[in-house]
């Protein structure tokens, strides 16, 4: 069992603004159930799904609703949220081979056991359950993967959630080599991770960003950049994409199906343009488009990652790193967009 007794970390005491994240020293220390992993947190990564659970986005802006998770389960407070987790077992369950101790890990964030049972719908790591804004966390063991890497616990960390999100998206949508994929929202974690994990896979990749940050998606592999501005159909022209990965939706989302040719492919994770759409359903049969609704992770996507990482295939792309007690500056920084890639923080 692990020696300390008590540990720091940021509580999510309630919905509502940074002032409901709360630095405490007096958390208890997690031990393991019979299948679980206790693992000391090196850093851990922001998330829009902090935000979103915080605000109780999920709920449809109403915090006392009883669907203000992940997965529609009822938020317990306090909570200890954060999903991107890197770190070292330190401590396992009693059918848990001790060989594991020491392992430097990476977390699932997408857990589908939990206090020692199948969870359905599957939970989200900091959400449904503790995850890893504290010096220690738990979690069950097929859910902690090793990774061999040379990159530093900060990079490691920027991976778990949006590359698990990207790949996810790509497997379902089964993107191969020589397609064309239109990203939009391409800047952020999950869309900066699309373009990287895209190319991996021998694709060609068209993206939707701001200006000024054109140039460094085209250094990711991007082989053309659009504005959010431009008009997509006019730009690319009807039936010219494979498949469409979709951060955005909001009121231009009609046009990401008239670039898709007939028989292609549309995986959503997000909607940061705004979730309600107007679809013309004849587009959707007329066309024989498929949709792919993306928040659980297929089973092969997570260790297919960490290969990825582990063979250097796709890089980390750290934008910032914070002290965990300043979690209020990192979300702050993540709210205005003003980068690419991941913020991290560092446990102290």
């Amino acid at each position: 069992m692990v020696q300390d007794k008590m540990m720091s970390g940021v509580v999510l005491t309630g919905h509502g603004g940074p002032e409901a994240l709360e630095w405490r020293d007096d958390l208890a220390v997690p031990q393991p159930g019979p299948r679980d992993v206790v693992i000391r947190v090196r850093a851990a990564a922001v998330n829009n799904t902090d935000i979103n659970t915080r605000i109780a986005w999920y709920s449809k802006g109403e915090a006392e609703a009883d669907d203000a998770t992940w997965s529609g389960k009822p938020l317990e407070f306090p909570r200890v949220q954060g999903a991107d987790v890197c770190g070292e077992i330190v401590a396992v369950g009693i059918e848990i081979d001790t060989g594991r101790i020491g392992e430097r890990v990476l977390i699932e964030p997408c857990i589908r056991e939990a206090d020692g049972e199948l969870q359905e719908p599957a939970w989200y790591f900091g959400s449904e359950c503790d995850g890893g804004f504290a010096q220690y966390t738990r979690v069950a063991d097929r859910h902690a993967y090793r990774i061999d890497s040379d990159l530093s616990d900060v990079e490691l960390a920027s991976f778990p959630c949006s590359y698990s999100t990207a790949e996810n998206m790509l497997t379902r949508a089964n993107v191969r080599d020589g397609e064309t994929v239109l990203v939009t929202g391409a800047s952020g974690g999950v869309g900066s991770a699309t373009v990287q994990l895209a190319r991996a896979r021998g694709a060609k990749v068209i993206t939707t960003t701001s200006p000024a940050k054109a140039e460094a998606l085209r250094d990711l592999g991007a082989i053309k950049t659009l504005t959010r501005n431009d008009d997509v159909l006019a730009e690319l022209g009807a039936g010219s994409v494979d498949v469409v990965v979709d951060l955005v939706a909001g009121p231009k989302w009609p046009a990401l199906l008239d670039v898709l040719r007939s028989g292609g492919r549309y995986a959503v994770a997000g909607a940061i343009g705004g979730p309600i759409v107007e679809l013309d359903i004849r587009t959707l049969y007329l066309k024989d488009l498929s949709f792919f609704g993306c928040t659980v992770l297929e089973p092969e996507v997570f260790g297919n990652l960490v290969g990825r990482i582990e063979r250097a295939e796709i890089k980390p792309l750290v934008a910032e790193v914070h002290p965990l007690r300043d979690i209020g500056k990192a979300q702050e920084s993540f709210g205005e967009k003003g980068y690419i890639g991941k913020i991290v923080l560092e446990i102290p």
